[in-house]
C-alpha cells in the first residue's frame, strides 16, 4: 500500500481546515486490473466538504487537481442512476462554487456549461460568482437565461444575491424590477429578500422606496431595522436614524453591534454628544464596547462632537488598535486643532513599528500647514516612497497640499505631474495650491486643462477659483464663475462662495458693488460674508461701510475679535484715536481677546516661532541686535515704517 503510505505522508503537509477529511477511515483505495498501483478517491459526501473549503482558502490548485479525478471517475461524469445522478450535482455544485470563489470565473463557466445536470442552487452559484467578481453583465445575463429557460425557479437566495450587486442610483431601475418579481412569485413575506430590498434601495439612493418595503413587512428582525438605521444613516438622514433606533431600543426586537454602529454614526453626523454617551452608556452594559469596530466608531463619535479627552481614553485603554482606529484618532486631533498632538501620535506608531496604511498617511499629511516643519513633511514623503503607496490618490492629494501650505509650491506640481490617477480632489488641491500662492492665472490654466480632460468641477473647485480671481483682480471672470456653477453645473453656491466675491470685489476697490451684492444675496449672510466685505473697508480705509459691516459682525459672531480689531485699524487709519479707543474698550467689556500673531522660520528641521516683543526664544539677543542693525541699515535707505494698522498706538518714542 506504498499509495496509502505516501498520501497520508502529504496529510501533514495540508492545512489545519483540511486535514480533519483526509484520514485512513474516509479514503477508498482500489487497484486497477491495468495498474499495479493502487488508487484513492473520496465518496461525495467529502468531495462536497472539500471543495468549498479550496474555494473560501484559495487553493485553486488542490481544487483543480480534485476536479482532475472527478473527470476520470464515471460515477460523476456519466451517472447511471437517480440516486447517483442527485449525488453526482452536489459534487458539480460544489466545483463551481470552489472556482467562483477562486475568481477563475472562465473555469467556472465551462464547469456550468459541461454538468450533466443542473438546479437552482447551480443557477445560483454561477449568477454570485460573476456578479461577487464584479462582472455583472454576464450575471444578470446569466439570470436572464435561467427565467427565459424555466427548467428552474429562482429562489429566495437568487433574489438576495442579485440584490446584494445592486449598488448605485444606475442600478436603481433593475431593483425595482427585482422588487416586481418578489410580488409576482411570492416571496413578498420572506424576511431575508425585504431586508435586501431595503438595503438596495438605499445604496440606489431610492429612499422613500426603501422605508416603504420596512413599513409594509409582515414581520421584522434585528436585521430588518439595522438594514434601515444604517440605509439612513449612510445617506446623512441622522435624525431619522435615531428616532428609528428609539422606537426599536423600545420595542421587543434588540439591537445587535451593527445596529450600534449606525446609530453612532448618526450621532457623530448630528454631532450629538448627549446620545452619544447615552449609547456608550448602553454598549457597556452588553459587553460590547470592547470590540474594535465599536471602539473606532466611539472615538469617531467623540471626535466628530469635540471630546478628545472622550476619545483619548477610549483609545488608551483599547486592549487591541488596528488601522481603522488608529486612522480615526489621528483624523480627530487634526480636525479638532491638536495638529501638534497627531503629529506626535503618528511619529511614535512608526517608531513602535505599527503597520502604517495609505489611510494614516492620508490623515497625519492633512495637519501640515504654514506653521508645521517641511522637513518632517519631506520625511513623511519619503516614508510614502519606501513603502509605495504613492499610487494611492488620496496620498497624493495630501502631498500636494502639504507642500504647498508649507510654501513649496513647486513641490506640489512634481507630485501632480507624476500622479498616474487624478481625481476631482487631485485638481482642486493643485487649483488650490496656485490661488494659495497668488499665482491666479496659473489656477485658471489648470481648470481650463481639468475640463479638457473630462473631469467635473465640484463646488470647491470653484471656490479655489474665486479665491485665484480675488488675488490677481479678475472680478469679470470670478463673477463668470459664480453664475456658471448654477447655470452650467446644477450647483447652489454656498456662503463660502459668496463671501470670496465680496473679497474679490473688496479688493479691486468696488466697495458699492460688494454692499448691493450682498442685499442681493438669496440668503441670509454670514459672519464670512461680513468679515470679508469689513477687511475690504480696512485695506481702503472706508470708515462708514466699515461701521456697518462691523456691526452686522458683531450681531452675527460677537465672540470674534476680528470686528473689532479690523474697525480699530480702519480707525487708526484715519487718524481717529478716539473711536478707536472706545472700540478697543467695547472688546474688552465684552472679555474678548485678540488672538495674537506668530512668526515662525523653519531652520534645519526646527520650526521657530515668535509673538510681539518675544524674549522667550534662547537666542533672544543676538535675534534683536540684528534686528536693530537691520532697522538702521534700513532708515539709511529711507525706509518709513507704515503706522496706519498698528493696534496698541504707542508714542513716536515707543513706536521706534
Amino acid at each position: 500500500m506504498k499509495a496509502k503510505w505516501v498520501f497520508l505522508k502529504l496529510k501533514s503537509h495540508f492545512p489545519s481546515s483540511l486535514s480533519s477529511l483526509i484520514s485512513p477511515s474516509k479514503i477508498i483505495f482500489y487497484q486497477t486490473p491495468s495498474s499495479q498501483t493502487p488508487k484513492f478517491v473520496f465518496n461525495h459526501v467529502d468531495i462536497s466538504l472539500l471543495l468549498p473549503i479550496c474555494g473560501r482558502e484559495g487553493y485553486f490548485h488542490l481544487g483543480s487537481s480534485i476536479h482532475a479525478s472527478i473527470i476520470k471517475l464515471s460515477e460523476f461524469s456519466e451517472p447511471d442512476n437517480e440516486d447517483v445522478l442527485r449525488n453526482a450535482l452536489v459534487v458539480w455544485n460544489s466545483l463551481l462554487f470552489m472556482y467562483t470563489k477562486c475568481g477563475t470565473l472562465w473555469d467556472a463557466d465551462k464547469v456550468f456549461e459541461e454538468m450533466p445536470l443542473r438546479d437552482t442552487v447551480s443557477w445560483n452559484t454561477i449568477i454570485t460568482g460573476f456578479l461577487r467578481n464584479g462582472q455583472f453583465d454576464l450575471g444578470f445575463r446569466y439570470f436572464k437565461r435561467m427565467r427565459e429557460l424555466g427548467y428552474h425557479r429562482f429562489d429566495k437566495a437568487t433574489l438576495t444575491t442579485i440584490l446584494s450587486a445592486v449598488d448605485g442610483p444606475e442600478f436603481g431601475y433593475l431593483c425595482k424590477k427585482i422588487h416586481g418579481l418578489v410580488f409576482l412569485n411570492g416571496y413578498e413575506r420572506e424576511i431575508t429578500v425585504g431586508n435586501s430590498l431595503i438595503t438596495s434601495y438605499f445604496k440606489c439612493g431610492c429612499f422613500s422606496s426603501g422605508r416603504q418595503v420596512f413599513d409594509e413587512m409582515f414581520e421584522r428582525n434585528v436585521i430588518s431595522w439595522t438594514a434601515l438605521i444604517s440605509g439612513l444613516a449612510q445617506n446623512e438622514f441622522y435624525e431619522e436614524s435615531l428616532k428609528l433606533f428609539a422606537m426599536m431600543h423600545c420595542g421587543t426586537v434588540d439591537p445587535n453591534a451593527l445596529t450600534y454602529l449606525s446609530s453612532l454614526m448618526a450621532c457623530s453626523g448630528l454631532q450629538a454628544l448627549s446620545e452619544g454617551r447615552q449609547l456608550h452608556g448602553l454598549v457597556w452594559k452588553l459587553g460590547i464596547q470592547s470590540d474594535l469596530c465599536v471602539e473606532s466608531a466611539l472615538m469617531d463619535m467623540y471626535s466628530k462632537c469635540g471630546s478628545m479627552d472622550s476619545a483619548w481614553q477610549i483609545f488608551e485603554t483599547a486592549k487591541e488598535l488596528d488601522e481603522v482606529s488608529m486612522t480615526v484618532i489621528l483624523v480627530g486631533f487634526a480636525q479638532n486643532g491638536f495638529e501638534e498632538e497627531a503629529i506626535q501620535i503618528f511619529k511614535k506608531m512608526v517608531k513602535a513599528g505599527f503597520k502604517i496604511d495609505p489611510n494614516m498617511v492620508s490623515a497625519v499629511l492633512g495637519v501640515f500647514g504654514v506653521d508645521t516643519s517641511l522637513g518632517l513633511g519631506k520625511q513623511i514623503h519619503a516614508l510614502i516612497i519606501k513603502r509605495n503607496f504613492g499610487c494611492n490618490p488620496y496620498v497624493s492629494n495630501g502631498l500636494i497640499n502639504m507642500y504647498s501650505k508649507c510654501g513649496e509650491l513647486e513641490d506640489s506640481i512634481k507630485v501632480f505631474s507624476q500622479m498616474l490617477q487624478r481625481n476631482s480632489i487631485s485638481w482642486n488641491s493643485m487649483i488650490a495650491a496656485f490661488a494659495r500662492h497668488g499665482d491666479g492665472f496659473g489656477a485658471l490654466k489648470l481648470y481650463q486643462e481639468m475640463k479638457h480632460e473630462g473631469v467635473q468641477p465640484t463646488d470647491v473647485t470653484f471656490l479655489s477659483l474665486l479665491h485665484a480671481c480675488s488675488h490677481v483682480g479678475l472680478v469679470e471672470k470670478g463673477m463668470e464663475f459664480l453664475n456658471s456653477m448654477a447655470k452650467d453645473h446644477g450647483m447652489s453656491p454656498r456662503t463660502e462662495h459668496y463671501a470670496c466675491v465680496v473679497d474679490m470685489l473688496g479688493r479691486a476697490g468696488l466697495l458699492t458693488e460688494a454692499k448691493n451684492f450682498i442685499k442681493g444675496l438669496p440668503m441670509k449672510p454670514g459672519p464670512l460674508v461680513w468679515q470679508a466685505l469689513l477687511g475690504a473697508c480696512s485695506i481702503h480705509s472706508d470708515c462708514e461701510l466699515g461701521k456697518l459691516a462691523a456691526e452686522q459682525l458683531f450681531a452675527a459672531a460677537p465672540e470674534s475679535p476680528a470686528p473689532y480689531v479690523l474697525l480699530a485699524n480702519i480707525y487708526s487709519s484715519e487718524g481717529k484715536w478716539k473711536e478707536r479707543a472706545r472700540t478697543i474698550k467695547r472688546m474688552k467689556k465684552m472679555g474678548i481677546a485678540k488672538e495674537t500673531g506668530i512668526s515662525w522660520i523653519e531652520i534645519e528641521k526646527q520650526v521657530h516661532s515668535f509673538v510681539v516683543e518675544d524674549r522667550m526664544h534662547p537666542q533672544a539677543e543676538n535675534i534683536y541686535a540684528v534686528l536693530a542693525q537691520l532697522l538702521r541699515l534700513m532708515t539709511d535707505e529711507g525706509y518709513v515704517p507704515d503706522k496706519r494698522f498698528v493696534f496698541y498706538y504707542l508714542d513716536q518714542n515707543e513706536n521706534r
